[in-house]
């Protein structure tokens, strides 16, 4: 027993846990010796049964191609645990074919043990997840975790993933303590606990912030801070939350957006347990998250074109799969913007601090988590005001800024935008006040060119910096929309009638010849929903972005019935899934640029129908618009 215990204490990540734990672990463990060129394990079939630690001999590891060749060939020596990927995030099918060669003595942890250590030690379940993530950074290594041939079947576990609520899951009891409590005993009572989240309560009972072995790690044990230092003066925060209604991906989606390691789990305003990302990503581990933190571990700008280039494959597997096209629009938009902040973390780091507050927001489609495959930039930069003396130095700083993150992800894959809403655009990097001008003038003196900005800036939505910046802008902009807005809305309202739906007078589908084919252009199709949700928007001063958000704010406002709010939100989002898959289909099988129009002869007779339908509920939606804005104006 005290050779396994020596042996445990040298082998990743069994080294981490405590050694009266490692005491334990040593009593279970198995003895199992192989000889020369024994198959153990084959890819994708063999069910494992437990974790393999190598005492002595070598594990031969690799995947088979088509022609049962040996692809991305590794050998394991002592010390070398293999099977916890294979356990924790491949269905306890093993990952890898494997061989072990003569006089190749193995240690073997049942898999109920496994898992259990992964349940009661985070930095041990961490060690196994991380590692996966460095893995897939190797292309070969992720082709054939993939299977190309069997692709949903990797990107989408199961239908569950968009189904299956959080209440579902089995979450974590709280462990708190009070803000004034010293840090080594915050730190006692997680050991105690063993847990590696610990929630801190105010005076009143709110939790006001946590506390990890992270924490610790960066803001006490680097910063030489004093372990009897209260805990509220070295926490973590913001707290971030969830209902245990909500869904699963919707969790791992705001986990992604807050960058936060740790959900609050609330029921009836009372938070009632709480969930950890590596939690949430083992239990989807073949979904698209898994992807997503691949995409976070990208360490270049050609790491992360490569990552870019792979989504329109997973979007369209979502779509075939039945998975609604507003869940894929938010995949592509979590994705887009974790390439983006990796952008942006890489030019920080090249250029320095930046010499103000900032905020990086996105514009348009993107701002409104509606993003496409065929899609360019639409960002700009606001940034605090300061001294007379400053301003220039400032402004220089993010002008050079903005240019380099702005070529970066034109190299990805996000072209310039032709129309120039781009942060490299002077015109659109500026001072807070300069910026809450903008906004001004553009309500007070309202033509097609001003309404074209405004509503391309009211879509904007931050990703990056001071938060708080942004949320001034929208004070602003929120009271300079309570003052008599009549003409500003009559044009916003003629800009939502710009475009009409591609209805013939026998109401038919009106085309236009393009390479031989008869099509129309969905983008201008679906323009009119979100233009003239948008006015509605304005009018309640409601500041989501997003076209369904929107919707449904509206209705709860009572702006829209139930009917008109489930016929929009069918119409804009049948036209989405329909426009996703085309583009999709483009970039795979034709290896061609996307575009938005769609032949009309390869639609079946359903679509057309429904098209149809469609389009006449969007004509319907305008006349109202028209009656409610424009005609009200004139009385």
């Amino acid at each position: 027993m005290t050779d396994k215990l020596t042996f445990l204490k040298t082998v990743k990540p069994f080294n981490l846990l405590p050694e009266e734990v490692l005491r334990g672990v040593a009593d279970l463990l198995q003895e199992v010796r192989y000889t020369k060129d024994t198959a153990l394990y084959h890819q994708e079939v063999t069910k494992m049964k437990g974790v393999d630690l190598i005492a002595a001999g070598e594990y031969e590891s690799f995947f088979y191609d088509s022609e049962q060749n040996k692809r991305v060939v590794e050998q394991h020596h002592s010390g070398y645990c293999y099977g916890g990927i294979s356990v924790l995030l491949n269905r306890k099918r093993s990952l890898r074919s494997v061989i072990a060669q003569k006089g190749t003595l193995v240690y073997f942890l049942p898999r109920r043990d496994f898992r259990q250590l992964c349940q009661g030690y985070e930095n041990f379940f961490h060690h196994f997840t991380a590692e996966f993530g460095r893995r897939m950074l190797n292309d070969e290594f992720a082709h054939f975790v993939k299977k190309p041939t069997a692709f949903e079947d990797n990107f989408i576990s199961s239908d569950q993933l968009y189904s299956r609520k959080i209440e579902s899951l089995v979450y974590r009891e709280l462990v708190v303590c009070h803000a004034g409590t010293p840090v080594y005993e915050a730190a006692r009572m997680m050991a105690e606990k063993k847990v590696s989240c610990l929630f801190v309560q105010d005076a009143q009972g709110q939790i006001i912030g946590y506390l990890t072995d992270i924490t610790i790690r960066d803001n006490v044990v680097a910063s030489q801070v004093s372990v009897q230092e209260p805990v509220h003066g070295v926490m973590d925060n913001p707290i971030v939350s969830i209902n245990k209604q909500a869904f699963v991906y919707e969790a791992i989606l705001l986990m992604f957006h807050t960058k936060t390691r740790y959900l609050l789990v609330e029921d009836n305003g009372q938070y009632v347990g709480f969930l950890s990302r590596n939690k949430l990503l083992s239990e989807q581990a073949q979904s698209p998250f898994v992807f997503i933190q691949s995409v976070k571990l990208a360490q270049s700008v050609q790491e992360l074109r490569r990552k870019w280039e792979k989504v329109p494959e997973i979007v369209y597997q979502l779509l075939d799969r039945g998975v609604k096209p507003e869940i894929v629009n938010q995949v592509i938009t979590t994705v887009s913007d974790t390439i983006t902040t990796k952008v942006i973390e890489g030019v920080i780091d090249e250029m320095g601090t930046p010499p103000a507050k900032f905020a990086f927001m996105v514009l348009g489609s993107e701002g409104r988590k509606e993003q496409t495959l065929n899609t360019d930039q639409d960002n700009a930069i606001i940034y605090e005001d300061k001294a007379n003396e400053q301003r220039e130095l400032v402004r220089e700083y993010f002008l050079r800024f903005a240019e380099q993150v702005s070529e970066r992800l034109d190299m990805i894959g996000f072209s310039f935008c032709k129309g120039g809403f781009m942060a490299k655009n002077p015109k659109w990097t500026h001072s807070l006040s300069h910026w809450k001008r903008n906004y001004s003038s553009w309500m007070k003196e309202p033509d097609p060119e001003t309404v074209m900005k405004f509503s391309t800036f009211f879509d904007c939505r931050y990703i990056y910096g001071e938060a708080s910046i942004i949320d001034e802008l929208r004070e602003y902009l929120d009271q300079e929309l309570q003052e008599p807005l009549g003409r500003f809305l009559y044009h916003m309202a003629k800009n939502a009638l710009q475009y009409v739906p591609p209805l013939t007078f026998f109401k038919n589908i009106k085309t236009f010849t393009k390479g031989g084919q008869e099509v129309f252009d969905i983008k201008k199709t679906m323009t009119p929903i979100v233009d003239l949700v948008r006015v509605y928007a304005l009018k309640n001063r409601i500041f989501k972005t997003n076209t369904g958000e929107r919707l449904e704010a509206l209705r709860a406002m009572g702006e829209f019935t139930d009917a008109d709010y489930h016929e929009l939100m069918h119409s804009y989002y049948y036209l989405m899934s329909l426009r996703l898959k085309k583009q999709a289909v483009q970039i795979i099988h034709d290896k061609a640029e996307p575009d938005n129009f769609i032949d009309v002869r390869g639609l079946t007779k359903i679509e057309q129908v429904t098209l149809k339908e469609i389009f006449k509920t969007i004509a319907n939606f305008q006349a109202s618009i028209k009656l409610k804005f424009t005609n009200s104006l004139q009385g």
